[in-house]
């Protein structure tokens, strides 16, 4: 029972998350590549600012 319930709440955050992004209205192939691609975006992102959080805290620090 306990995994029937935890499968219904992940499928009710994904639904949440279709909701919000309006991904609902696309069709599954469009889903995949916006999916895909926000990912890279977000990963690109993520990797570029803790670089550069890296070379401010190595100048501040002096290291």
């Amino acid at each position: 029972m306990a995994l029937g319930d935890c499968w219904k709440q992940l499928s009710w955050f994904y639904y949440q998350y279709l909701l919000v992004t309006a991904l609902y209205m696309l069709e599954p192939w469009e889903r995949t590549v916006f999916s895909i691609l926000h990912r890279a975006y977000g990963r690109q992102t993520f990797i570029s600012q803790s670089r550069c959080l890296l070379h401010f805290f190595r100048r501040a620090c002096g290291c």
